[in-house]
């Protein structure tokens, strides 16, 4: 086991249990012998609702462990200091209390809060001594579509605000083109533009035309020191699926065969129900193993998830389940 580091605030990084990626040459015969068998992979991902089923006790502990691999997240153009605040309230008692209580989870927190970067200050000052990071979507969130130049600084200042963890939108007409020097050598500037930070590199699964080109944006970012491999910004009309999840952690899952290092994986968009939860983490548990269930490996990226989990923990504590406005987000 590696000795955890910390930043000045006493924060410890996403990572600390892990060598960070120091990512590779670029290695094209990999990427271009890259493949994605579609039709088996839908196939696959079809049986994973009905293949694992935990109940009771067991299903309340892994709904806990859900809950600790979220990046409770707000981003909204009306976004306020207030409502960032009670977000930031949220993870550091994401369930309330005498519910904890019944399960002894007491102390229980979500993994971050990710926010816009004018939001980072009051993130920090409202998690300060909670442990939990603060992660900020960068680089043009969500098209990355501004000049360069203003998205690398933008990752500059993120850092400088206070985010531990940064959340950086590719550019997919790389992908699209075939271009993957190009997409090679944006995101190893981007993790060198973020520093001690933790990168994580959204791939906007949704706008990639195929499977395939998938595993190969997959592992051209991992190739160039990405920290954590992110479906999507939330944003596009397809977000996290299973048929991309399998593929982006079997990527994962070859880039440590070859290397020795651990990249994490963030599913974002989409995943509202505590039912999908559970089938994600089996998804992970089954492909990855349990080494990548833990918050330095793996992340929800959620706003509404929390909500659902908070509804069915309390229905396993009381034998009812409440309104969903009783367990509002911010």
């Amino acid at each position: 086991m590696h000795t955890p580091t910390t930043t000045a605030e006493g924060h410890q990084l996403p990572t600390a249990l892990e060598p960070r990626n120091p990512g590779m040459a670029l290695d094209l015969d990999w990427v271009r012998t890259a493949q994605a068998n579609t039709s088996a992979i839908e196939r696959r991902a079809k049986t994973l609702p009905g293949r694992r089923s935990v109940k009771k006790d067991y299903q309340a502990a892994w709904l806990c462990k859900a809950i600790s691999l979220i990046d409770l997240t707000t981003l909204s153009g009306d976004d306020s200091e207030g409502r960032v605040e009670r977000l930031c309230a949220k993870a550091k008692q994401p369930v309330r209390a005498d519910i904890l209580d019944a399960l002894d989870m007491t102390g229980l927190t979500t993994g971050a809060v990710c926010v816009y970067h004018d939001m980072i200050e009051t993130a920090v000052s409202s998690l300060k001594g909670s442990g939990i990071p603060v992660a900020a979507v960068s680089t043009g969130f969500p098209a990355g579509l501004s000049p360069y130049h203003l998205r690398i600084a933008e990752i500059g200042e993120s850092v400088k605000a206070g985010a531990e963890e940064i959340d950086i939108v590719i550019t997919r007409r790389h992908v699209l083109q075939g271009n993957w020097q190009a997409l090679y050598d944006e995101m190893k500037e981007m993790r060198e533009a973020c520093g001690d930070a933790h990168v994580k590199a959204i791939l906007a699964t949704g706008e990639l035309g195929t499977l395939r080109n998938v595993a190969r944006a997959s592992l051209v970012c991992m190739m160039a020191g990405a920290d954590f491999i992110k479906t999507s910004t939330g944003k596009e009309s397809v977000n996290a699926t299973l048929p991309v999840s399998l593929v982006m952690i079997r990527a994962i899952r070859d880039y440590y065969d070859r290397t020795g290092f651990r990249v994490g994986y963030k599913p974002a968009g989409g995943i509202s129900k505590a039912k999908d939860a559970l089938v994600y983490l089996s998804l992970i548990k089954d492909e990855l193993g349990d080494r990548w269930l833990q918050p330095d490996l793996f992340r929800f990226g959620a706003s509404s998830l929390l909500g659902d989990i908070e509804r069915q923990l309390e229905h396993h504590v009381t034998g009812q389940y409440s309104a969903s406005y009783r367990h509002a987000m911010a």
